[in-house]
């Protein structure tokens, strides 16, 4: 019969295990069930490299709890600044597309912080979308399966006000080199970003022409490294590029907009 798990059996794993942030992660295992049995297989699921958020079946975003089944992909706590920069250009009523959305996290913190607006979301992965639709459940958020823009309803081309997308920007040779927690447990096509890591990024320039509004903003993020091309290619394809940094959280994300409208300060 094996030992009861107390907490510093917990810490003690986990560290062994490799888990950076043992103390933290036993805390949030043992308020996940009061049954040792079910306890136990948290944790040998943990220790085996499966992502702490696929373990717990959530992640916090921006201060919420959003629901991450397994194989989805978990969004990061860098990505909190691309969702905050979105808030700060939407307004009650507007049009948010949250492209690439995964389990819905960005779009429903938008959502949070800007209640009232018109939330469209849309992802390729069939497990996505269920999260996301669950995530959003409750409010008048619209979430369809698909690649990138393609499900968008055309009713919405020239009006969306903010569109926001956290397309993979990995280099495809740079994937093998990523925590195993991410290259074994979250869908290839939501890391991968081609040969440069910016083949999404080329596609949602293009899109962005197509939906849109004259005062509408296009915000992703890019590795630092990426951003001289990243400015350059949504420059050629016809939009205004304009930089916002977090160096707390190490995040670079990319704003655009239309040639008549005013960039964002």
């Amino acid at each position: 019969m094996s030992l009861p798990l107390d907490q510093a059996m917990l810490v003690r794993t986990l560290r062994a295990a490799g888990c950076v942030f043992a103390e933290d992660e036993a805390h949030l295992l043992s308020a996940a069930t009061t049954d040792p049995a079910e306890l136990r297989l948290l944790l040998d699921r943990r220790v085996s490299g499966v992502p702490l958020e696929h373990v717990l079946g959530w992640a916090e975003f921006c201060g919420l709890r959003v629901a991450v089944d397994p194989g989805v992909f978990v969004p990061r706590r860098r990505t909190e600044f691309l969702a905050r920069q979105a808030a700060t250009l939407a307004r009650p009523g507007a049009v948010v597309v949250d492209l690439c959305c995964g389990c819905g996290a960005i779009g429903a913190a938008i959502l949070a912080a800007v209640p009232g607006i018109q939330l469209h979301a849309a992802d390729l992965e069939p497990a996505a979308v269920g999260c996301a639709r669950r995530n959003l459940a409750g409010t008048d958020a619209v979430v369809y399966e698909g690649d990138l823009d393609e499900p968008l309803p055309a009713g919405l081309r020239g009006r969306v006000d903010v569109l926001v997308a956290n397309v993979p920007y990995v280099p495809s040779e740079a994937v093998a080199t990523m925590p195993p927690e991410a290259r074994d447990h979250e869908p290839r096509r939501a890391l991968d970003g081609g040969a440069d890591g910016l083949s999404m990024v080329r596609r949602l320039a293009a899109a962005a022409l197509r939906w849109l509004g004259p005062t509408g903003h296009v915000l992703f993020e890019v590795a630092r490294s990426q951003l001289p091309s990243a400015r350059t290619l949504v420059g050629e394809a016809g939009l205004v590029p304009s930089v916002r940094v977090c160096e707390e959280v190490g995040a670079t994300v990319l704003v655009a907009t239309l040639p008549t409208s005013t960039p964002p300060g």
